[in-house]
C-alpha cells in the first residue's frame, strides 16, 4: 500500500482530510445492544466525528504534552474523547471506565505513572469516573463537553507523541508504549500491506476493547488512517451472543476483523446451527487471529462450523505483534493457515525440526516493512532459520521507550546485535520464536519459559495437554508455570472446570491424576500440583491473556488452598 492512502501524516491530519474529502460518508457505525437486543445502529459521518473531536478537545484544560485518560465505556464517546486529546496537542492514555471488573487496580497504578492532567469519559460514566478519581483531577464528559477553555491547539507534527499505550502486564507490572503519529501511521501501511487487503473497499469491524492495542489500531486507527467504516460493538454484547460479531462482519462487503485465538473457539463453540444458517460469511476479507497462541484444532473447528455460512480457511491470517511494535508485526495475504508439526524433545533443546508427530504450531507469517530477527537472547548473536531464540524488531513502528522508565526503555529498545546484522537498536520482545520455511513461528515467552533438568517446556503446549483430560475443563482457562523444587523447579497446574461446584472429591482427585498422567506422557514432567478451580480464578490480563505470574503468586499465597493428594 503507498502512503499516499493515508488521510496525512499524523492522526489529527487525517481527521481533518476525510472531514473534507468525504464530509458526509459514514466514519463510524456503533451497534448498542445494550438498550437494543437487536443492535441499534448510530452513525457519525466524517463531519460530524470531526465536529464533536473538536467541541470536546476545545473544553480539555491540557496543554502540549499533557496527558489526558480515557476513561469511557466502548463506544462513539470513547473514539471522540481519544480524538479529542490528540486534537488538543496533548497525549492520550488509552484506558476504560472504572467499572470494568477486576482491573481498578491496574487502572490507579497506570493513572499515577502517567499522571494525566485531564480525563474524558461520557455522561453516562462521568459520576463513577468521577468517584473513582477523587477531586484532583477535571473530567470532561465528551458528548456535554462544556466551554471551550484552550483553542486553537498547535499543529501536530509525525514525531510528536500521539498516545501511550499501557502493555497488559502478563509478565510485569504495566507500562506506558510511546507512540508517535509516525510509529502508528508506518504500522498501518506495514499491517495493510501483509495482509493484501484493498483499502478503497475495505469496512472494519470490531468488538475489541479500544483499550488494547490491537482493538485500537484496527477498530479506530487504521479506519482513520485510510478513510475507511469503522463498525464497533461492546466486548461484553459478544461475550453474550458471539454471533453478534459473525453478523455484522456479514453485514459488509470487504469486511476484516481481528480477535484472539479464545474468539474462534467461542464462536465454533458457542454459536447455534440455526444461528449459523443465518451468517453471510462469504462477503469477509479477513479476520486477523492473534494477541495469543494460536491453537491449530481451534482454527480447524472455526473452519468447519462457519464453511457452510462461506467462511474459507484462507480468510483467517495468523499474526503476531505487541504494543512496544504498535501492535502488528508479521502477518502473511490470503492462504490457508500454515501448521507444522516439530519434535518436542528438539523444540526443547532449541531446534525446530519437523516430525510426524509432536508439537503443531501456527505459521504466523512474514514482516513487511520492518526487520525480524531470532537472536540468542545471552549472546545478542543472531540464530539460523531452524533454531528458536528470541524475537527482536527493528523498524519505524517501533516505539520510543516506556513512559518515564529509562532503565526498562534501554533494555527492551535499544538492544545491539552482535555481528552480521545491523547493530540496532532493537525491540526485544521476549517472546521465544523460530523461522521455518521463511515464517515466523511463536514457541512462547521467555519469562513464562519452564526449565526442568535441563529440557525446556513451553507453558501453552502443557495446558493444552491438561486441557484434554476432560471436555468440562475450559479451554484457554489452564495455567502452567513453574516453581522452586528442592533440587530443580517443579511444575504446577491450576485448570478452571466448568462444573466444579458438582465435582465429588473422587472425581476431582481421578481428573488430577488423568492430567498428571497425560502431562507426563506428553512431556516427561511430573506435576508437583494439580488444582482443579471454578471459572474465574486463574487470573488474566486486561486483554485476556493467561496472567502466569499473577496465578504462581497466588499458589504461593495460599489462596487456591490445599493441593490435591497425588
Amino acid at each position: 500500500m503507498s502512503p499516499n492512502a493515508l488521510g496525512g501524516d499524523t492522526l489529527t491530519a487525517c481527521l481533518r482530510h476525510w472531514a473534507a474529502a468525504t464530509p458526509d460518508a459514514p466514519a463510524l457505525t456503533f451497534a448498542d445492544f445494550a438498550t437494543d437486543r437487536a443492535g441499534r445502529r448510530r452513525t457519525l459521518t466524517w463531519r460530524q466525528l470531526a465536529g464533536r473531536v473538536d467541541a470536546a478537545a476545545a473544553a480539555l484544560p491540557v496543554s502540549p504534552g499533557d496527558r489526558v485518560a480515557v476513561l469511557a465505556p466502548q463506544g462513539p464517546g470513547y473514539v471522540v474523547g481519544f480524538l479529542a486529546a490528540i486534537a488538543a496537542g496533548a497525549i492520550a492514555v488509552p484506558l476504560f471506565d472504572p467499572g470494568l471488573p477486576g482491573h481498578a487496580g491496574r487502572l490507579a497504578a497506570v493513572l499515577a505513572d502517567c499522571a494525566p492532567t485531564a480525563v474524558v469519559t461520557d455522561t453516562a460514566a462521568q459520576a463513577a469516573v468521577e468517584a473513582f478519581l477523587g477531586d484532583d483531577v477535571p473530567v470532561v464528559a465528551v458528548d456535554r463537553p462544556g466551554p471551550a477553555r484552550s483553542w486553537p491547539a498547535p499543529q501536530a507534527a509525525p514525531d510528536d507523541v500521539a498516545y501511550l499505550q499501557y502493555t497488559s502486564g502478563s509478565t510485569r507490572s504495566p507500562a506506558g508504549v510511546v507512540l508517535t503519529h509516525a510509529n502508528v501511521l508506518a504500522n498501518v501501511t506495514q499491517a495493510v500491506r501483509g495482509l493484501g487487503l484493498d483499502p478503497a473497499a475495505a469496512t472494519t469491524v470490531s468488538w475489541l476493547p479500544l483499550f488494547h492495542d490491537m482493538g485500537l489500531v484496527l477498530g479506530l486507527i487504521t479506519p482513520l488512517a485510510l478513510g475507511l467504516r469503522s463498525v464497533l460493538m461492546d466486548p461484553l454484547a459478544f461475550i453474550e451472543r458471539p454471533v453478534r460479531w459473525l453478523e455484522l462482519l456479514g453485514d459488509h462487503a470487504g469486511s476484516w476483523s481481528a480477535a484472539p485465538n479464545f474468539a474462534f473457539h467461542y464462536c465454533a463453540s458457542r454459536i447455534r446451527d440455526a444461528d449459523r444458517a443465518r451468517l453471510r460469511l462469504g462477503r469477509v476479507a479477513a479476520i486477523v487471529n492473534g494477541a495469543e497462541p494460536i491453537n491449530p484444532d481451534v482454527l480447524d473447528r472455526f473452519h468447519t462450523a462457519f464453511a457452510a455460512a462461506g467462511y474459507r480457511p484462507e480468510m483467517t491470517r495468523p499474526a503476531y505483534g505487541l504494543a512496544e511494535a504498535t501492535v502488528f508485526v508479521t502477518t502473511g495475504p490470503a492462504a490457508v493457515p500454515r501448521v507444522t508439526t516439530f519434535d518436542r524433545d528438539a523444540l526443547g533443546t532449541g531446534t525446530a525440526r519437523p516430525a510426524a508427530d509432536g508439537v503443531r504450531l501456527v505459521a504466523c507469517g512474514t514482516p513487511a516493512g520492518q526487520l525480524v530477527a531470532l537472536v540468542d537472547p545471552e549472546t545478542a548473536v543472531a540464530l539460523p532459520d531452524g533454531s528458536v531464540g528470541e524475537i527482536w524488531v527493528q523498524g519505524p513502528n517501533v516505539g520510543a521507550g516506556y513512559w518515564r522508565k529509562p532503565l526498562e526503555s534501554t533494555e527492551t529498545f535499544g538492544a545491539r546485535a552482535a555481528g552480521g546484522r545491523p547493530a540496532g537498536p532493537w525491540l526485544r520482545t521476549g517472546d521465544l520464536g523460530v523461522r521455518h520455511d521463511g515464517e515466523l513461528y511463536i514457541a512462547g515467552r521467555i519469562k513464562d519459559l519452564i526449565i526442568v533438568d535441563g529440557r525446556n517446556h513451553y507453558p501453552q503446549d502443557v495446558e493444552a495437554t491438561a486441557a484434554s483430560a476432560d471436555a468440562a475443563i475450559r479451554p484457554g482457562s489452564v495455567a502452567a508455570f513453574a516453581v522452586e523444587g528442592t533440587d530443580t523447579e517443579s511444575v504446577v497446574v491450576i485448570a478452571e472446570h466448568r462444573t466444579h461446584a458438582d465435582l465429588t472429591e473422587p472425581a476431582e482427585r481421578a481428573l488430577a491424576a488423568a492430567i498428571r498422567r497425560l502431562v507426563s506422557d506428553a512431556h516427561g514432567l511430573a506435576l508437583r500440583d494439580v488444582l482443579l478451580v471454578p471459572p474465574g480464578r486463574v487470573p488474566r490480563t486486561s486483554s485476556g491473556k493467561i496472567a502466569r505470574a499473577a496465578c504462581r503468586d497466588r499458589y504461593l499465597a495460599g489462596d487456591y488452598g490445599k493441593a490435591l493428594a497425588r
